[in-house]
């Protein structure tokens, strides 16, 4: 049981919610309808359709867990509480990284949309200057200190809810029939490019995770969040098939063109006003975002530490508190990511890592239906192991359809995580043995 006097600070249902609306609608949904687009024309729609059902999957299971924890984690508890320490370890560790890949793409995604402004930010020269400036400008705030209030939160959720409700809204009168056909683009469908387009389209709905990641800091999440989820993930889902329907409609195969896709629809539309308006929104949205996540993947880092799950380095902070040994680490990271490609490259990496958080929490509902039989839940999953299991098969096939490149930079934090283990273990063996004398 929870104090009386902490029950004002904790998120109620419909904090949860908007919560996990910020934290799934962002910079994919403004920037990737184009590219399932090249990839799969009109039947894009049907692919983000397939994302959605995955990730509600996927979400399902999120939830189910859910039920079993109060404290902060997520993730790294579920996969800890089934399958142990080393497990638990390397979920633990990945969530740090896929902090840093989600971060680098985020600062690449405002090159992007800035591009539509300033031509020289959509050059290769361009976009590396540009993210390295930004990368470099937020590590040195974070510190000097500086904290992210939340005025600039409520900006971001006004700044990015907005240009597409007004989008929607005056966008879905200027539907054409006709920018439906052919259903591919070409007129046949490619052998093999639904997968890349389901991987692509797929990062659209990533970040869910990240409201589980607080249950601590929520009211009744046993009872609340599992509920919360299913509600978060339908509202995402409408909004983002009406995006696309309404994008495909006014734009037809030039969508496919368009690096900046709500932007070149809505001005077509409502001309100069409609393409500054979505403007705005994509650079206010992402930037705002982006000085968030500078400010919390440091501190992903710094849990480590604190937990004995990385060296105590990590964890050391400034005058000001602020974890500059963390702040530096993720920075550099982060730089070298966003160095390495284009957003539509970034966002593939960012999607295919979640899966090391995804995968094994789906797995963890398979051992607690065991493990945890007779626990009471709030929540019951429908179908029994049906839907985990179906998670699990699609997630893995969806992973199968990435370069090796590209795998390799998306789970790559798993292999080096191994070493770090088998340090801290021994490290915590040499101290028990110290102690003990």
């Amino acid at each position: 049981m929870k104090a009386a006097t902490d029950q004002k600070n904790e998120l109620g249902f419909s904090s949860i919610i908007l919560l996990g609306i910020n934290g799934i609608i962002g910079s994919g949904i403004f920037l990737l309808p184009n590219a399932a687009a090249k990839l799969m024309g009109t039947a894009s729609i049907f692919v983000l359709i397939f994302d959605a059902l995955l990730v509600f999957a996927i979400a399902l299971c999120f939830a189910k867990s859910a039920t079993y924890f109060e404290a902060n984690g997520g993730p790294y508890l579920y996969a800890k509480d089934a399958f142990g320490g080393f497990v638990g370890f390397e979920v633990g560790f990945v969530t740090w990284a896929i902090r840093i890949i989600a971060e680098a793409t985020m600062a690449v995604a405002f090159t992007t949309a800035l591009g539509s402004i300033f031509p020289y930010a959509a050059t290769t020269i361009g976009k590396d200057v540009i993210a390295a400036t930004l990368i470099i400008l937020l590590a040195i705030m974070n510190i000097a200190g500086v904290r992210v209030s939340k005025v600039v939160n409520n900006v971001i959720t006004v700044s990015k809810l907005i240009p597409l409700v007004l989008f929607i809204a005056i966008g879905i009168w200027f539907i054409k029939g006709g920018n439906f056909t052919p259903l591919f683009p070409g007129g046949h469908y490619t052998s093999g490019s639904f997968g890349p387009a389901a991987v692509t389209m797929f990062y659209a709905f990533t970040g869910f995770e990240g409201v589980v990641v607080a249950a601590g800091d929520m009211r009744d999440p046993e009872h609340n969040l599992p509920r919360a989820l299913v509600i978060v993930m339908l509202i995402v889902l409408a909004f983002y098939l009406l995006i696309q329907v309404v994008c495909t409609g006014i734009l037809g195969a030039d969508l496919a063109n368009s690096t900046t896709p709500i932007q070149a629809a809505f001005g077509r539309v409502a001309g100069s006003f409609g393409s500054a308006l979505v403007e705005a929104g994509t650079l206010l949205s992402t930037g705002g975002l982006l000085v968030a996540s500078s400010y919390i993947t440091p501190r992903s880092g710094v849990a480590l530490a604190e937990n004995g799950m990385m060296p105590p380095a990590l964890a050391k902070v400034n005058k000001k508190d602020g974890p500059w040994v963390s702040i530096i680490v993720s920075s550099t990271l982060g730089l070298i990511v966003a160095l390495s490609g284009t957003f539509n490259y970034l966002a593939q990496i960012s999607a295919i890592s979640r899966f090391a958080q995804y995968i094994p929490t789906c797995l963890a509902v398979l051992v607690f239906m065991k493990t945890k039989k007779g626990v009471p839940s709030n929540f019951h999953l429908p179908f029994g192991p049906v839907i985990p299991v179906l998670a699990i098969v699609v997630s893995i096939w969806l992973l199968t359809q990435v370069t090796l490149i590209q795998f390799a930079w998306g789970f790559g934090a798993l292999a080096i995580a191994v070493p770090f283990y088998f340090l801290m273990a021994y490290n915590k063996t040499r101290r028990e043995r110290q102690e003990a004398e």
